[in-house]
């Protein structure tokens, strides 16, 4: 941060610092509602934890294996029905045109293992969110004669991705640029107001935002050491997903019920441009995966699969790992979050730190920060956008199987 004299001094009300499902759920908010907000990021949009999310748009009820309610079961239920106003247009985001994979999620394991749910899951507490599944109403996976267990349909969505990130960059389209770390830089502008100097070639820009918004999920631990910010403070869940692509006809999407309190296995399906397509493997198995090798992840989902779906034939597909580090604010004891976090630094009275702690709390990030902000400065909003010209855009980031087995 050495001092700089800029070429030209810029103002704007809001600058995000990170260009996934976060930042840019908050930017659409944030232009929504009046602000002069400009988002920047260094890689490509969803990169990272965004992409390698399984796009779940769940209601909690993953979070009740216990057999009860939970704080985070709670703050999470209304998050089906948010999604679904702005997938319709009707929400506080545009969501229209990302694509819908699945409008439901199953729950399944064996009757000795769903008993001791089973009067839960038909109590007043789940109605409207959980619904038992007959035999006859069976997805074709689960039409096999060899399939013995219960299963329940919850109301949980599953979305493509790597469309909403499309979707809501479109939305903001001229207010998102590509960030050099090499190229710029911090600038105290007091000592507690921080300013983004920008470089190129023998000018500066200075941009003054009136709040910076860092959203880089675990890139928000690096920028907070090098600014030397000691709260809030962050921590990693580290997973390790499974990857399979096959020609398998059926798609689905669901967790199984284990011994755990978190799923014994979680199955997403992900279409690829060949027409093949790849499940997606998370629950228990990717969190035990953490501190595996690859090959020892993969040999674990085979036998995984080989003892819950036996019937299914996986002979010819293609397998690959993806290593996951999930970034949350610190918690004690290294507690989940139960909601999305947002809070001011304790040395820049103008920046703040954010943290979804999940893909489906993105719309409770927005309303953590936004409470935060002050009112939109009126003469910037008059001026419009501020233009950065000499900066590039960021790209979408490709999705992880794309990355592993190519189109």
């Amino acid at each position: 941060m050495a001092p700089t004299e800029p070429s030209e001094h810029l103002h704007c009300d809001i600058a995000i610092i990170g260009g996934g499902i976060a930042g840019l759920w908050l930017l659409n908010r944030l232009t929504n509602a009046g602000y002069n907000a400009l988002l920047f990021e260094q890689t490509a949009l969803g990169s990272d934890q965004t992409v390698a999310s399984q796009g779940m748009i769940h209601g909690g009820i993953k979070y009740t294996l216990s057999g009860t309610l939970t704080g985070a079961s709670e703050a999470i239920a209304d998050m089906p029905e948010h999604w679904k106003a702005c997938l319709a247009g009707e929400g506080d985001v545009d969501l229209r045109g990302a694509s819908i994979l699945s409008d439901h999620f199953y729950l399944w394991s064996s009757s000795s293992a769903l008993s001791r749910m089973s009067t839960f899951l038909a109590s007043k507490a789940t109605r409207g969110r959980v619904n038992k599944v007959g035999k006859k109403d069976r997805p074709q996976l689960f039409q096999h004669p060899e399939f013995s267990g219960s299963l329940y349909q919850l109301v949980d969505l599953v979305l493509d991705v790597p469309s909403v990130i499309k979707v809501l960059a479109d939305n903001c389209a001229g207010r998102i640029y590509q960030i050099d770390w090499s190229k710029a830089t911090w600038h105290k502008e007091n000592p507690q107001t921080l300013a983004i100097d920008f470089h190129d070639g023998e000018r500066t820009w200075r941009l003054s935002p009136g709040q910076v918004v860092l959203t880089a999920g675990q890139g928000n631990e690096a920028i907070l050491n090098a600014l030397q910010v000691t709260s809030p403070e962050m921590q990693r869940r580290p997973l390790q997903q499974v990857m399979i692509k096959h020609r398998y006809p059926h798609r689905f999407y669901g967790h199984c019920l284990g011994a755990e309190t978190t799923p014994r296995l979680t199955i997403s399906s992900h279409p690829c441009d060949d027409s093949s397509q790849v499940w997606y493997l998370g629950g228990s198995l990717a969190e035990k995966g953490a501190g595996q090798s690859a090959s020892e992840v993969i040999a674990a989902a085979k036998r995984e699969l080989h003892t819950l779906m036996p019937w299914v034939d996986l002979s010819d597909a293609r397998w690959a790992t993806l290593p996951v580090d999930r970034a949350e604010p610190k918690q004690r004891h290294f507690a989940r979050p139960d909601k999305a976090f947002a809070s001011h630094t304790d040395v820049y009275n103008n920046l703040i730190v954010a943290w979804p702690t999940k893909l489906t709390l993105s719309p409770n990030l927005a309303d953590e920060v936004m409470a935060l902000l002050p009112p939109p400065n009126p003469d910037l909003s008059d001026k419009g956008v501020t233009r950065l010209d000499f900066l590039s855009r960021p790209p979408l980031a490709p999705s992880p199987w794309e990355t592993a087995f190519g189109n």
